[in-house]
């Protein structure tokens, strides 16, 4: 489902995001850097072709392993876009571009927040929207809202089919998966779909924290938030975790996972980013990256488990840490936030924050898969977890 936050300020503008996607479906992090092209030039986007541009910016994606498209990313300029699924009394098109394609188009093609939306919107009119967004379901599919900033401003832009509304955003503003856009969302909003994703309850608890934030930090608790339920998430029978911002499947009609988490610090005398590239920020950590600068982080992962990709070392934690969260995250997270809270005030070069993570996420797992707990979880959750470690061949 996914939330998205932005924060302008005269210094800047705050951005952050979760991406919310099929448990097993892992992300990735990486750079792509600017490249000319030939004017016949085509570029294949997740399923279908359009003409390429003569420039593309560098980029800085994390994107579901299989899409060419982004959940999320920034470029070379410092212009960064998060997108959301949004559910429209317009039924989406067989095939098209889908919210994620947009995003890594407009990231590659403007060089300012405006340019970056007015990229989607051509887009949009010209091509559509449409075909298979979901992992476990590919035949999934909906439209797509996105929050569009630079270091001087920020724009909401909300779509139905090739119908699209923006507006320029003054101090805060949150999107999680809802039209908001006044007259553009009772138009177009499905009713039904629209409250089962929980957005609203997302949305307020994500506006209610970035009112009262003050820095990159603040951004990071607001992501890793259960709610009012404490340590760990609170199962609904229909939609599991899905009522606050770091969402944990477990629902009877919901599967959705935060699977990847970014906060960036966009100002103008440069950005800085901050990334999991794994699952859960609950018990993540958020490492300094950099556009322009590649990144080795294992193997490219993929839906099935392996021992190398930080993402699935990650979940060897994650999944333990769900068994029992209220006994399991203080064994790490006093540790995790006082790094955090270090590297906030003194960013290291990112590879030598990797590889710091690398150790301490070897020795959180350990810690965890040592302590002997009862698993506190609902029967459906257990099922659920059952089920994708089965499919992820994950021992």
């Amino acid at each position: 489902m996914c939330d998205t936050i932005v924060i302008v300020r005269p210094e800047g503008v705050l951005f952050a995001k979760n991406s919310d996607r099929d448990a097993n479906e892992a992300q990735l992090l990486g750079w792509r850097p600017p490249r000319e092209h030939s004017p016949a030039e085509k570029v294949r986007c997740t399923w279908i072709e359009i003409p390429q541009v003569e420039r593309t910016h560098g980029v800085l994606l994390s994107r579901p392993f299989w899409m060419w498209g982004a959940e999320m990313g920034a470029n070379q300029h410092g212009v960064a876009i998060g997108n959301e699924a949004v559910f429209t009394t317009r039924a989406p098109e067989e095939t098209g571009l889908t919210g994620m394609d947009l995003v890594r188009l407009g990231l590659e093609r403007g060089a300012s927040a405006r340019q970056a939306a007015d990229v989607i919107v051509e887009l949009l009119e010209r091509h559509g929207q449409g075909g298979g967004c979901g992992h476990e379901q590919r035949g999934f599919r909906y439209h797509s809202s996105f929050l569009v900033a630079d270091p001087r401003a920020a724009f909401v832009l909300e779509t139905a089919g090739r119908e699209w509304a923006v507006e320029e955003v003054s101090g805060v503003r949150t999107i999680s998966s809802g039209l908001t856009i006044e007259g553009f969302a009772e138009r177009h909003s499905d009713r039904i779909k629209t409250w089962g994703s929980r957005c609203r309850i997302r949305q307020r608890l994500t506006e209610d924290g970035a009112r009262r934030a003050q820095g990159v930090g603040d951004l990071m608790a607001i992501l890793r938030s259960h709610g009012e339920g404490g340590a760990g998430p609170a199962y609904d029978l229909l939609t599991g975790g899905l009522a606050a911002p770091c969402v944990h499947p477990g629902g009877l009609a919901a599967g959705s996972q935060t699977t990847a988490s970014w906060v960036a610090d966009l100002r103008r005398d440069g950005a800085r980013h901050w990334v999991t590239a794994t699952a859960a920020p609950c018990t993540g950590l958020f490492k300094p990256v950099r556009s322009g600068e590649a990144l080795d982080l294992g193997p490219t992962p993929t839906d099935v488990a392996d021992p190398v990709s930080l993402w699935w070392r990650h979940e060897r934690l994650h999944r333990r840490v769900l068994r029992n969260p209220g006994l399991l995250l203080p064994l790490f997270t006093g540790e995790r936030d006082e790094v955090e809270r270090r590297w906030l005030a003194s960013p290291p070069a990112p590879a030598e924050a990797f590889a710091e993570g690398d150790r301490l996420l070897a020795e959180w797992t350990a810690a965890v898969a040592a302590a002997e707990v009862p698993d506190a979880r609902p029967m459906r959750v257990r099922r659920f977890w059952r089920r994708r470690d089965r499919l992820a061949n994950l021992s």
